[in-house]
Parts: C-alpha cells; structure tokens; sequence
C-alpha cells in the first residue's frame, strides 16, 4: 500500500506525461513520417509560430472508445495538437493533426479540442489555422466522429467573415474532412505529399471502373490548376509554413481590424515613364500585365493568390504605400483576359474576402468580354458571371478601377465599374471603353454602307478607326462621369495611392437585411 505522492512525485508525474505526450505515436512512426519527407505535427506548429510562444491546449486528452479494442490504445493528445501562439508578434489559434496517432483519424474527443480552439479564436478575434494530415473519420467511433466533423463544419461558417481561415493540407485529407477546409479562406498544400479527395482511388474503381491514384484525383497540382480548391502550392512543408507566415502578414486579425500596414521605404509620389510605352499600339497584342501591377505597388509586395487557376484573372495581395490591397486583374497574355467560369469564381471568391475584413480593391482592366462557346453557356457562365457582379455591388471597402486597355460589354460593368459601386475610376488614354470591340460593332451598324463600298477593305477599315476613336474613345465615358480621370500611365502610382488615402474612412450605407442571395 503506497501513501499519497509527494509534490516532488506529483510534479515528476507531470514531467513523465508529457514527455509521453510529446512522442506522439512514438519514434517509429515519427521516423516514418520523416521518410516521407513531412514534418511531425509539433514540428510544424514550431516552424509556423514565433520562437517559444506556442501554448497548447488538451495535452491529455484521450479517446473514449471501448470498441475494438480502442480502449487498450490510448496515446496522449489523441492525434491533435491545439493551443495558440504568435506568428510576428500576432496572435493565432490552430490545431494541428498528428498522422503519426491512429493516423491522424478524427474521433471524438479530436472533434472537440478543434472546436474549442476554433471557439476561443472567434471570442479573441484572432485567425485559426488548420494544419491537416489524417485519414479521415476514426471508423471505430462510427457516428460519433461523424458527429464531430458536422461541429466543425458549423463553426467554419459561423466563423467565416469573422476572422481568417487558413487551411494546410500537408498529407491526406479525404472523405468529409475536405469540407471543413473547403468552407475556410485559403488552402495550401504540398506537392506529392497532400492530396484532398472526397472518394478514393478505390471507390471510384469500384463504381467506374477508372484506375486512378490519390495524387491524380486530388493532389496539390489538380486543385491548383484544375479544380481551383486550393490557392497555393509549395514544395514542402517548411515553405508551406512560411507561405501562411507571410500570408498572414497582410491579413487584419478579425473583421473590425484593419489590415496591418508598414512603413515603406517606396516612395508614394513615384512615376514610371516606362509604363508610358507598355500598352501595345496595336489593341489585339498581348502584354504583362503582372509586370505593370508589380512596377505600380510597393517594391517586392506583390503576393499572388490562386496563381495557377484561371490564370486569365490575376488575384494577389500587395501594398501601396504601405496599405495592404487586394489586386484583380483581366491578364491579357492569356485567352486575352476573357472572363470565363474560372476566372469569374476566382474573382468573386478574393473580392468577398477582402470586402469582409477591410482590404480595398484594386482592379486593373482589360477584358474584352465573357468568353463565348457553348460549354460556357451550358456550364453556368450566366450563373458565374453574376457572381462577380454581386461581389463588388455589395463590397463597402474602398474600390479603386484602374481600365488599361479595353472594357467592352457586360464584362466592362462587372470589372469595378463605376455603376457597381467603385470609388474612383481611372482610364489611360489607350482605354478603349464600348459595347464590344469596334470590329464587331462595324459589322452590325454599319452592314448596309459595307455592302454598298466599292473597296469593302479599306471601308471597313476606315469605320473601325472611326468608332474606336469616336465611340470606344475613354474620353467619352469621361464626358459622362463614368471615367473620373484619364491619367499617364506613369502616374499610376502615386493616383492610386492618394485615392485609397483619401478613401481610408469610406462608410457605406446598405439596406437592412438577413442576408443576400448570392447566385451560387
């Protein structure tokens, strides 16, 4: 019979448990996921957050299941690590799955830790991040952990808006656990050792008879560059960690703050005669538009997002001044900056999330209209395309609409028009702004003069030089007060920065509502 501990013992107990904790899975299988080329899930925790801050929760949480002899394996932390720490100085709340306990699978308890996190998030007003790598729902718990996701999933969205999401996907995450990343603002993942699928490589055998891999269903280069899920890729885990690191960077905590700014060494007032010259003389003649925003923002700012998908919208973070922005962009070097399905969600999608937590748009035009075809149209671009208009008829941040070359039709309005709300729009003289493009135009209003010239080439010619000059000019859309000033090119600058000062106290009035219907 043994009498009570001592403190020393008590405190010896503490140390024993927690270095058990610590372990994880063991040393085999944290050698295992070495040899994987992945971090364990306490290393990925030290290399996202500030040196020494990170403070966990729940070290000691096991399972509760009785089944299967569940209850004769009970490890510490049950396969998450949660708690918070800083990341620059800034508070964060996350929770990391350990794949090296039960494979990383969610039971209950695991359910609950997320939860509780993603609660103290929400009451703190500080961003939660979400390190995955499991194998999904702990099968032995059946309902229970089905239960636990459906918790997560609800707190997902009602934290949506609230505070920054950020999903990594460093190693499997398949069935419903894709959802919750889903419903969050950004996904990372790693190439060759992530993947995201909601059926496998077996159920889709099993009922199409296709041979397919996990990588060729759902790895980090298909949600890139195909399915648009996830917004970044890296090569490993290290530099997906700090791609969140410097994500954050121009991320507000929450929706009251606004987004953090820094001194910049940039001056505001500068100019750039070369960008005088950018806009090719003839109008059907790609460019790089990057290379413009890159020569327009804060030096080395430029932060793409989504760079991969739909690669005719270009959407990136950068800074003006030391004000954070969100930048959308038509690019022309690819099918000419059309608007299609892609491009139209992509663009919606990064200006609903700037609009959410105080990050003004900039958006550079050249979009000669939405791309024509009958996938298109069979694919919803009626649908898609709205979805752009309703992003930025309801943003209240501060909208500033920079048309480099061409606004035509429908897709003009959509682009930070003046009509759907934007603050101040600015043309260069090379904007050529009209209902399509002057060749187009030429056949339908002036058919009957061609049909009657004697020499149809150079008729047609000369009418298309007329329209663009007279109808197309930006100099028209000025006249009316859509355009609010034609500027240099080499202004660009230092007109778009004195505009977003000026706008930094915007308020906008909207009706009261529960909530709009946005075409989805």
């Amino acid at each position: 019979m043994t009498g009570p501990q001592t403190t020393q013992e008590k405190i010896e107990e503490l140390r024993k448990r927690t270095e058990a904790a610590l372990l994880g899975g063991g040393e085999k299988r944290i050698a295992a996921q070495h040899e994987k080329g992945k971090m364990t899930a306490r290393e990925r925790i030290e290399a996202l957050c500030d040196e020494d801050s990170f403070e966990e929760f729940d070290r000691f949480v096991v399972h509760r299941c009785t089944e299967f002899g569940m209850d004769e394996q009970k490890i510490p932390g049950d396969g998450v690590v949660t708690g918070y720490g800083t990341v620059e100085g800034r508070p964060v709340f996350l929770f990391s799955q350990d794949f090296t306990v039960f494979g990383g699978s969610l039971s209950g308890p695991f359910g609950e830790k997320v939860c509780k996190v993603m609660d103290l998030a929400v009451k703190a007003g500080a961003p939660i991040i979400g390190l995955n790598d499991s194998g999904g729902a702990r099968i032995q718990e059946g309902v229970i952990s089905l239960g636990s996701y459906g918790e997560i999933f609800r707190r997902n969205v009602l934290a949506s808006g609230v505070v920054p999401q950020i999903s990594a996907i460093m190693g499997p995450c398949a069935g419903g656990a894709v959802y919750s990343p889903a419903i969050t603002d950004f996904i990372f993942m790693v190439d060759q050792t992530s993947y995201m699928h909601i059926t496998g490589p077996q159920v889709i055998k099993t009922v199409t008879g296709e041979e397919v891999t996990s990588e060729i269903v759902g790895g980090a280069k298909i949600h890139n560059q195909k399915s648009g899920v996830a917004q970044f890729i890296c090569k490993s885990d290290k530099e997906c960690l700090k791609d969140v690191r410097k994500l954050l960077g121009y991320l507000p905590q929450n929706w009251e703050q606004k987004p953090p700014e820094k001194l910049s060494a940039d001056s505001s007032e500068r100019t750039n005669e070369e960008l005088n010259s950018h806009i090719p003389d003839n109008p059907k003649s790609p460019y790089d538009m990057k290379k413009l925003i890159k020569t327009v923002v804060d030096l080395n700012s430029f932060f793409e997002v989504a760079k991969g998908f739909a690669k005719n919208m270009i959407t990136a973070f950068a800074r003006m001044g030391g004000m954070v922005v969100g930048i959308v962009a038509n690019n022309p070097m690819f099918m000419a900056g059309c608007l299609d399905i892609d491009a139209s969600r992509k663009c919606a999608r990064f200006v609903r999330f700037c609009d959410a937590f105080n990050i003004p748009v900039v958006t550079f035009v050249d979009v000669p209209g939405f791309l024509p075809g009958i996938q298109q149209e069979y694919g919803g671009i009626i649908t898609h395309g709205s979805k752009v208009i309703y992003a930025y008829c309801e943003a209240t941040v501060p909208l500033v609409t920079v048309i480099t070359r061409k606004a035509y039709g429908g897709a003009y309005d959509v682009m930070g028009s003046k009509h759907h709300g934007a603050d101040v729009n600015f043309a260069y003289p090379t904007a050529e702004i009209a209902v399509m493009g002057p060749e187009g135009a030429v056949n339908i209003v002036f058919r009957n003069e061609l049909k009657q010239a004697t020499d149809k080439k150079k008729t047609y010619q000369e009418l298309v030089d007329q329209y663009r000059a007279r109808i197309a000019s930006p100099y028209r859309a000025a006249e009316l007060g859509y355009i609010d000033e034609i500027i240099m090119p080499s202004d660009t600058r230092r007109k778009v920065i004195r505009a977003l000062t000026a706008l930094k106290h915007k308020r906008t009035w909207r009706p009261v509502r529960r909530h709009g219907n946005i075409p989805l």
